[in-house]
């Protein structure tokens, strides 16, 4: 059964797959710095209220599985982990510097896909299921009732 979270006002599963590589893919996350990333990560995401499900750090990617509730979006999550993270890691190890010019740590952008307990289909045949519902036949596949 799946243990649903809950805010104030809602209750919530939402679960991403999320992925970030540093800046032309070196394989920098090693030894110390690899262990300051992953602690400046988990900060961000328990200050940002994301429940981290689980991640492991390679040298040049970060792949986490989160929880992240419904008022933070994936985005702003990652945009604090990266950004947080690049700066202080540009901060406490200079020699970084040398390779990663231009105060660019991370490499732009990042994955991210959603997991959950129901497919396509059953979400499918929940809309479509009320005996009142219509088949669809606009470009949206919205009905209106």
């Amino acid at each position: 059964m799946t243990e649903y979270s809950k805010g104030s006002h809602t209750v919530f599963h939402h679960r991403y797959h999320l992925v970030w590589i540093t800046k032309y893919r070196y394989r920098v996350l090693q030894g110390d710095l690899r262990l300051r990333v992953r602690t400046i990560v988990a900060h961000a995401a328990e200050e940002m209220g994301v429940r981290m499900v689980d991640g492991v750090l390679s040298a040049d990617r970060v792949p986490i599985f989160a929880e992240i509730p419904p008022p933070v979006a994936v985005s702003d999550f990652v945009k604090v982990a990266k950004g947080r993270s690049s700066r202080k890691i540009q901060q406490e190890f200079p020699e970084i510097n040398k390779r990663h010019w231009g105060r660019h740590f991370w490499g732009g952008g990042f994955f991210s896909t959603t997991s959950g307990n129901i497919t396509d289909e059953m979400i499918n045949a929940h809309i479509n299921g009320p005996v009142d519902a219509h088949q669809s036949d606009n470009e949206n596949n919205i009905t209106l009732e």
